[in-house]
C-alpha cells in the first residue's frame, strides 16, 4: 500500500504500542517506535496475563465512597491509597467519584464493550500470524469467593457484565473442585467465564511482536522522548540528544504519556495503579486457567509451569520504590487460595499501570493538533485491549472511523 505523508512515530514499546505498530505497518505506514526501555519490558512483562474481554465494569462503581475509609485505613486492602498521597491525587479522585454515577457507569460500560468485544479471538489470530499461537489460551477464567454472601458484594458489577452478554456459569464447591482440584476448600462460590482467555507468557508474546514488526519494516529506536513539537506540517520528536521528524505521532507511552503531552500544554488526568506480582518458579500445584481470588482481587496464572500471582491496586505515584510488604501480601493470598502451594524461590515485581479516572483509555486524534494520536490509559486492561486498540487506531488514521466511534475515548472529554 502506498501513502503520502505516511511516516509514524510511536512513543512507547509496550504491548499497546507494539500492536499499534503491527496494525499500521500491515496497512502500509512507515513506522518507528521509540522507547528508552527494551520493548515489552515494563507492564507488558509483569502483568497478570489475563484476557478479560468481559471486564466492562469500571473501577469506580456506585457505592465507591462507602469503601473509601477502608482503602485509606487498611494497608492490606485490595485497593489502597496511602493517606499522605490523597491530597496530591485529590483532583483525580474527584473525577473518579464522578465516574461512579449510575448513568456514567452505563456509558463507560458501553464504551468498554465496544473496545473489548472480540479481543480474545483477535489475540488468537494475531498470535497465529506472528508464530506464537501456543501462548494464547482459551480455557476460560474462574473467579472465586469464599461464599455466596461474599460473591453478592460484587453483584452490581456481575449484573452489568451479564447485561452486555458475558457468558458466566455459577459455580459451587463441588464444581470448583472438579474444574481446579488445587483450589482451597475455603473457596465455595464463584463464576466460570468460558470465553475469557489468558496468555501463558506476556513477555514472550511481546517479543514475538517485536520480531514480526521488524520483519514488516518497523524501526526500533532506544531513546527516551522528552518533548513533541509541530512545525511546517511535521512533528518533531525530541530525545535528550537527538530529534526526529514524522508526519504523525502516536503516544502509547503509558504513565509517561501525561508528561509528554504536557510539553504541548495538554493536561491528562493520569494516575499509576501500582500493580504487583509474585512468581513461584516451582509451585507444586497445577492450574488449567487463570484463577481469580475475587474477594482479594488477585489473579493466579500458571505461566509456563510457574505460577504468577498478580494484583492489588496501590496509588502512590511513580517515584516511590516497591512496597515490599505489598508484594508479600500476594504470597499470603495465594497460600489462602491454593492447597500445598510451594512459594520457595519466589520473585517479586512492581509496575505502573496507567489509569484514567473513568477507566476508559485515551484513544484517537487530539483535537486541534493534526497528526497527533493517542493510545494509552488502559489501566489493568492494557493486554486485553491492546490488539483492538491497534486496529482501531489504524482504522482511524486511515479515515475509516466516525467521530461517534472515537468520542468515548477522546482526551477532550476531560475539558
Amino acid at each position: 500500500m502506498s501513502r503520502k505523508n505516511n511516516s509514524v512515530a510511536i512513543i512507547g514499546a509496550g504491548i499497546v504500542g507494539l500492536c499499534t505498530a503491527h496494525s499500521l505497518a500491515k496497512a502500509g505506514w512507515q513506522v518507528t517506535i521509540f522507547d528508552a526501555q527494551n520493548p515489552g519490558s515494563q507492564c507488558s512483562f509483569g502483568n497478570a496475563g489475563a484476557l478479560s474481554e468481559g471486564s466492562i465494569a469500571p473501577l469506580a462503581m456506585p457505592g465507591v465512597l462507602r469503601q473509601a475509609a477502608s482503602m485509606l485505613l487498611d494497608s492490606t486492602s485490595a485497593l489502597h491509597v496511602p493517606p499522605g498521597y490523597l491530597l496530591s491525587a485529590m483532583p483525580w479522585f474527584l473525577r473518579f467519584i464522578a465516574a461512579s454515577r449510575p448513568q456514567r457507569v452505563q456509558q463507560i460500560a458501553v464504551a468498554l464493550h465496544q473496545l473489548l468485544t472480540g479481543s480474545v479471538r483477535n489475540h488468537q489470530e494475531l498470535a497465529r500470524q506472528i508464530g506464537c499461537a501456543h501462548l494464547i489460551k482459551s480455557t476460560g477464567q474462574l473467579h472465586l469467593y469464599p461464599n455466596d454472601n461474599e460473591r453478592d458484594k460484587d453483584k452490581a458489577s456481575w449484573q452489568l457484565r451479564a447485561e452486555f452478554g458475558l457468558e458466566m456459569h455459577s459455580m459451587g464447591r463441588s464444581a470448583i473442585a472438579e474444574l481446579e482440584p488445587a483450589i482451597s476448600g475455603r473457596y465455595c462460590s464463584g463464576w466460570f467465564l468460558p470465553n475469557d482467555g489468558w496468555v501463558s507468557d506476556p513477555f514472550q508474546y511481546s517479543q514475538a511482536l517485536v520480531t514480526a514488526n521488524t520483519e514488516l519494516g518497523v524501526t526500533f529506536v532506544t531513546a527516551g522522548i522528552s518533548g513533541l513539537r509541530r512545525d511546517n506540517d511535521n512533528w518533531h520528536v525530541h530525545g535528550h540528544e537527538q530529534s526526529w521528524q514524522a508526519d504523525h505521532v502516536v503516544v502509547c507511552a503509558g504513565m509517561g504519556s501525561g508528561d509528554l503531552l504536557a510539553t504541548l500544554n495538554l493536561r491528562v488526568p493520569l494516575e499509576s495503579q501500582r500493580g504487583y506480582h509474585l512468581q513461584a518458579p516451582n509451585p507444586g500445584v497445577n492450574l488449567s486457567r487463570v484463577v481469580v481470588l475475587a474477594d482479594r482481587k488477585v489473579f493466579m496464572n500458571p505461566m509456563q509451569g510457574q505460577l504468577r500471582v498478580a494484583g492489588t491496586v496501590e496509588f502512590g505515584g511513580t517515584r516511590k520504590p516497591m512496597n515490599t510488604q505489598r508484594a508479600l501480601l500476594l504470597k499470603t493470598h495465594a497460600l489462602a487460595g491454593l492447597d500445598n502451594l510451594d512459594t520457595s524461590g519466589f520473585t517479586t515485581w512492581m509496575g505502573h499501570r496507567p489509569c484514567m479516572p473513568d477507566s476508559l483509555p485515551v484513544i484517537g486524534p487530539v483535537a486541534g493538533m493534526p497528526g497527533l494520536w493517542t493510545g494509552f490509559g488502559h489501566g489493568h486492561l492494557g493486554l486485553t485491549g491492546s490488539v483492538n486498540t491497534g486496529t482501531l487506531l489504524a482504522r482511524a488514521m486511515a479515515g475509516q472511523t466516525s467521530a461517534t466511534e472515537l468520542a468515548p475515548f477522546a482526551l477532550s472529554r476531560f475539558g
